[in-house]
C-alpha cells in the first residue's frame, strides 16, 4: 500500500467529519442564546419558534434517500457540511427573527442531512464488533474538537472582545475550508452492500423507531430549554455558557470511548435503562433547581448521558438488514424530529407559564423511554428484535 495514502481510510474520513461539526455547529449553539437575547431581543416564544424551524430539515431527513438516486453518500455528506458551515458563517450578519430563521434553515439542512448520512456510513463501514467503541471514539474526537472550539470562543469573547458576527464568520469559515480540503484529499470509498434507494419501514424495527422518537423529544428539552434556563433564570453570559460547554466536552473526551466499550460489554438494554433512570433525576432537578451552580452540574450530567444514546444505533445495527442502513437512517431522523418540530414552539408557550412544567414533562418522557428500553433482548439480532410484541 502507498504509505502516503495509508491514512486515507473510511474510519479516518468519519473521524475528520466528526471534527467539522463541532467547529461550526457547536459555536453556533454556544452563542445562540446570548446572541438572540442580546442582539435580537428574543423571548421564550421566539426561541421556541426558531428551534422548531431548525428541526424542520430533520423532520424531512427521509428525503435523503431520494437524493441518493443522483449522488453518492460520500459526496452528499460533504455538500451537507458546506451548507452547515456557510449557514453558521452568515448567522451573525442577520440579527432579526426573519434573518435568523433563514440562516438557521440553511445551517440546519446541512446539519441534519450530515447526521443522517454519517449514521448510515458509520453502520455500513464499521463491523458490529467495532461499532460501539468506534462510535464512542467519534464522540470523543468530536468532544476534543469542541474543547478546542470553546476554548477559542472564550478567547474571542473575553480577550479579543469580538462581535458576534465576526465570531460566527470565523468559525463557520474554518469549518468550510476543512470541508474543501476533505473533498480534495479523500478518495471515493465503496460500500460492501448496495443500499436500498427507497423508503423502508419494517414492522420488526418498531422498537427502534419508538426509542428514536422518544430520544428526539428528550433532546429538545436539553437543546432548547436547559440552555435557555441558564441564561434567562441564572444570568449566564456567553463566556459562561462557553465555559460550561468546555466542561461538557472535556467529560465527553475523557469518557465517551469508555462509554462505547461499556455498551459493548453490558449490552444496549442495560445501558439505555441506566441512561433513562439518570435522565428522570436530571429533569426533576431542572424543575426544582434554585442555584446557578447546581443548574450547571445538572447541565454537565445531562450532556454526558448523550453518549449512552449511541446504544440505540448499535441496537439497530444488530437487528437490521445491512441494505437498510441508508434508507432507515433517513426515516429514523424524520421520526426523531416529529417531536422536535412541535415541542420547541409548544413548550415555549408552556415555558411562559411555568418553566418547571417543561422539565417535569421531560421526566415523564424519560420514564416512557425506560419502559421501552426494557423490551430490548439481551442479545438482539435479526429475528430477535424485541422481548415482547414481536412483529414479522
Amino acid at each position: 500500500m502507498d504509505q502516503s495514502a495509508s491514512w486515507k481510510t473510511p474510519q479516518n474520513f468519519l473521524l475528520i467529519i466528526s471534527i467539522v461539526v463541532p467547529i461550526a455547529f457547536s459555536s453556533w449553539m454556544a452563542l445562540l442564546n446570548n446572541f438572540v437575547i442580546e442582539k435580537a431581543n428574543f423571548d421564550g416564544a421566539d426561541i421556541g419558534l426558531l428551534q422548531s424551524v431548525r428541526e424542520i430539515p430533520g423532520f424531512l431527513a427521509f428525503t435523503a434517500v431520494f437524493v441518493l438516486l443522483f449522488i453518492r453518500e460520500q459526496k452528499f455528506i460533504l455538500l451537507s457540511l458546506c451548507a452547515l458551515t456557510l449557514g453558521t458563517a452568515l448567522t451573525g450578519f442577520f440579527p432579526s427573527l426573519f434573518g435568523l430563521l433563514l440562516t438557521t434553515l440553511l445551517m440546519s439542512t446541512g446539519f441534519h442531512y450530515f447526521e443522517t448520512l454519517k449514521q448510515s456510513l458509520s453502520l455500513q463501514w464499521l463491523s458490529k464488533e467495532e461499532a460501539p467503541e468506534m462510535l464512542g471514539k467519534f464522540i470523543s474526537v468530536g468532544a476534543l474538537a469542541s474543547l478546542c472550539t470553546y476554548g477559542a470562543l472564550w478567547v474571542c469573547l473575553e480577550v479579543l472582545n469580538m462581535d458576534f458576527k465576526w465570531v460566527y464568520l470565523s468559525f463557520g469559515g474554518v469549518g468550510f475550508l476543512l470541508v474543501l480540503w476533505m473533498t480534495l484529499a479523500f478518495p471515493q470509498f465503496k460500500s460492501e452492500v448496495p443500499q436500498n434507494k427507497k423508503l423502508v419501514l419494517r414492522k420488526r424495527y418498531w422498537l427502534y423507531y419508538a426509542l428514536t422518537f422518544m430520544s428526539g423529544a428528550r433532546r429538545q428539552i436539553f437543546t432548547v430549554f436547559a440552555g435557555f434556563l441558564m441564561v434567562e433564570k441564572f444570568g449566564y453570559s456567553a463566556a459562561d455558557i462557553t465555559m460550561l460547554f468546555l466542561i461538557n466536552y472535556l467529560f465527553n473526551f475523557l469518557f465517551a470511548k469508555k462509554i462505547g466499550r461499556f455498551i459493548g460489554k453490558v449490552g444496549e438494554r442495560k445501558a439505555l435503562m441506566f441512561e433513562y433512570t439518570g435522565l428522570i433525576c436530571v429533569f426533576v432537578g431542572y424543575a426544582l433547581v434554585q442555584s446557578a451552580e447546581w443548574a450547571a452540574a445538572l447541565y454537565v450530567v445531562d450532556h454526558l448521558f448523550f453518549a449512552l444514546a449511541l446504544a440505540i444505533k448499535t441496537y439497530f445495527q444488530k437487528i437490521a438488514d445491512p441494505a437498510d442502513m441508508a434508507s432507515t437512517a433517513g426515516v429514523a431522523f424524520t421520526i426523531n424530529h416529529i417531536a422536535a418540530v412541535f415541542i420547541p414552539v409548544t413548550f415555549g408557550l408552556i415555558w411562559l407559564v411555568s418553566p418547571a412544567a417543561v422539565f417535569y414533562i421531560g421526566a415523564a418522557m424519560a420514564g416512557v423511554s425506560f419502559a421501552l428500553s426494557m423490551n430490548i433482548p439481551a442479545q438482539p439480532d435479526e429475528g430477535n428484535e424485541v422481548r415482547v410484541l414481536r412483529w414479522s
